[in-house]
């Protein structure tokens, strides 16, 4: 546990309190030296789903960072005391962290998706970023791997050398992934969910003046809303309220206080 790591509770769930510079600062520090360390991203799906469910909320009670993705995630931190915290998405800290490897010589691995989509992706990260080290990539079954395949896996991106692990297996198994593998994987693992697709080009990311204004989620709903309406509708739902009943109780403590204050 870093000892100036800064964690405020969402729901009861720890997110980090950051900046962008201290974000990517401290995960390159990592990656430099090669620690195996794994970053959560902290959406509104991530959050709800970690307050309602121990084993997973124990995942990301455990990453080595949860970054404030969402914009519900980082207006939250903000209401509790962060009032300069701005959102720390997978897409975007994956770009800033690349931009930063190409710079400091670090080299990268991609795992997840699908063959095409990492070629895909593969191809126009060289012509974002010409000279980047990208060690390797691989898609692993739609199932889970037996002892002997998941040893091989780890032994590939071991002998790679990167310092930088990119998991897009999405929510809940990137993270739950990424724990299990913490201590055997030698590089930093980040979960950055549909990162891989947005900058592959393989689904069309929101318009920046939706992401800016928190109505990202909108734009992913009405791209894929049979396979997204229910999570939304759901964990939405359960985050609005969970966050009020969280801010109705923080005033009624403060009422309390001030009250005894007085007295």
């Amino acid at each position: 546990m870093d000892t100036d790591r800064v964690v405020a509770r969402v729901l009861g769930v720890p997110i980090d309190a950051l900046s962008w510079e201290r974000a990517v600062a401290r995960i390159m520090d990592w990656a430099r030296a090669s620690e195996s360390r794994y970053v959560a991203i902290c959406n509104v799906h991530v959050t709800v789903t970690a307050s309602r469910d121990t084993s997973f909320g124990q995942v990301i009670d455990t990453a080595d960072v949860a970054t404030p993705d969402g914009a519900p995630i980082a207006w939250m931190l903000r209401r509790l005391g962060y009032t300069s915290q701005a959102r720390i998405s997978g897409p975007d800290l994956m770009l800033a962290l690349l931009q930063r490897c190409l710079e400091d010589g670090v080299a990268v691995y991609f795992y997840g998706s699908t063959e095409a989509t990492l070629a895909a992706l593969d191809t126009r990260l060289m012509e974002r970023f010409p000279g980047l080290l990208i060690s390797g990539r691989e898609s692993p079954p739609f199932r889970a791997l037996s002892t002997d395949e998941d040893d091989a896996a780890v032994a590939r991106i071991n002998a790679s050398g990167a310092g930088i692990l990119f998991v897009g297996l999405g929510c809940p198994k990137q993270e739950r992934w990424m724990a299990a593998h913490r201590g055997r994987v030698n590089a930093v693992m980040i979960g950055v969910g549909a990162a891989f697709d947005f900058h592959a080009g393989t689904v069309r990311r929101a318009p920046a003046w939706m992401c800016h204004n928190g109505l990202e989620w909108l734009h992913r709903l009405l791209s894929e809303p049979r396979r997204l309406w229910k999570r939304y509708l759901v964990t939405n739902t359960l985050f609005i309220a969970g966050a009020a009943w969280q801010l109705l109780q923080m005033v009624w403590s403060d009422h309390e206080h001030r009250t005894k204050s007085r007295d």
